[in-house]
């Protein structure tokens, strides 16, 4: 279907049943757009067992539709199960299978959800595309569109952002970006949607009650040296325990390991290529170095030298950092203060004050 006059304001929202992106498609309805909107199957709605009542769960097909038809617009729901399961469940086994730890939400978005609703959006004559992320999009900004943190700092969700196409931000609404939390609620209340009380989900969709091994014993081999035995280690490599599968372990977890030490002791580093696990005490973790591949910009790439702030890890402070190189595949930061457990898996999302500068995935420190 190709756009016309008429369907020119249509806009695509992604409706994952909950309340920030039902709320999302109500204001559109009130400013005068047209909406369409969209659930997408994933994993969550396949016969493996899953979480059924969370916003990624089979309830949130249901309120979708309920909100839906509260707001008296149509409502599709497309099967993307199997490019999620490739682009993200087998990204989160062969992550952690490398003795990484993996943010399965950036890869959903980077990978899945916004180049597909961008092709439904398109399919279906939609000129923008909206969703209930706590971000904001400045289509003002002289060179193009800017992706930029939301108002309110404690949902700020732009680390999960970064890898999204950087063409998507010309057609991003993001109504959410401009609210905080208690006054989305207030809203859907006043609004009276049915997810007005609906709680919020922080769980992996695809990970029920948490058990992140249980969804690698499914997908690896039972002798998969990640799921085997191996040393525990000091750094000084003399060996003080064994573990049971260094997928069991990431960087800065304090919990497993063996006791009897003076000070508390917390993991360092992993090491898959001989299975062993390395602790040692808090000031082993405080790093000042990381260099992040896989990178995607969404405005001008930092030069060498240039001063910005990172998040390396999703609620964390932004800290300022030094580029030290930066090119379209990787980027090396140097941290002008030391931070704990710069994570293997992680995200490094670089900031120019509220603008997002882009990001990539941490691979060493």
């Amino acid at each position: 279907m190709i756009a016309t006059e008429k369907t020119r304001k249509l806009a695509l929202v992604a409706m994952s049943g909950g309340v920030d992106s039902s709320l999302t498609a109500a204001l559109l309805v009130r400013g005068g757009q047209q909406v369409v909107g969209v659930t997408m199957k994933t994993f969550c709605y396949s016969g493996v067992e899953g979480p059924s009542k969370t916003c990624c769960g089979l309830d949130g097909i249901s309120d979708a539709k309920s909100v839906a038809a509260q707001l008296d617009i149509p409502h599709f729901v497309f099967d993307v199960e199997e490019e999620f399961t490739r682009d993200v469940i087998d990204d989160f086994v062969s992550e952690y299978a490398s003795g990484r730890t993996p943010i399965p939400c950036v890869r959903c978005n980077s990978f899945t959800k916004f180049q597909d609703l961008l092709a439904r959006a398109d399919s279906l004559g939609c000129s923008w595309l909206a969703t209930g992320h706590y971000a904001r999009v400045d289509h003002s900004a002289t060179r193009g569109p800017q992706l930029c943190r939301g108002v309110d700092e404690k949902k700020d969700q732009t680390y999960f952002l970064w890898g999204i196409p950087r063409s998507a931000l010309d057609r991003l609404l993001l109504p959410m970006g401009e609210l905080t939390k208690p006054e989305v609620r207030a809203e859907a209340r006043r609004l009276g949607l049915d997810t007005a009380e609906k709680p919020e989900s922080f769980e992996i969709c695809f990970v029920p009650d948490n058990n992140y091994v249980g969804i690698l014993r499914r997908y690896l081999a039972d002798d998969h040296p990640a799921l085997s035995t191996g040393p525990v280690c000091l750094e000084d490599e003399s060996k003080v325990g064994e573990h049971e599968g260094y997928a069991h372990f990431t960087v800065g977890q304090r919990k497993g390991l063996p006791g009897g030490f003076s000070e508390p002791m917390f993991v360092i580093a992993i090491r898959p290529d001989d299975r062993t696990v390395i602790i040692g005490p808090r000031e082993s973790l405080e790093k000042s170095r990381l260099v992040a591949q896989g990178v995607n910009w969404l405005c001008d790439p930092p030069r060498s030298g240039e001063l910005l702030g990172v998040r390396i890890r999703h609620g964390a402070a932004i800290v300022e950092a030094d580029v030290m190189a930066a090119d379209q595949t990787s980027f090396e930061l140097r941290t002008r203060l030391p931070q704990a457990a710069i994570t293997p898996g992680q995200s490094a999302v670089l900031y120019r004050e509220n603008v997002v500068v882009g990001g990539g995935v941490i691979m060493s420190n």
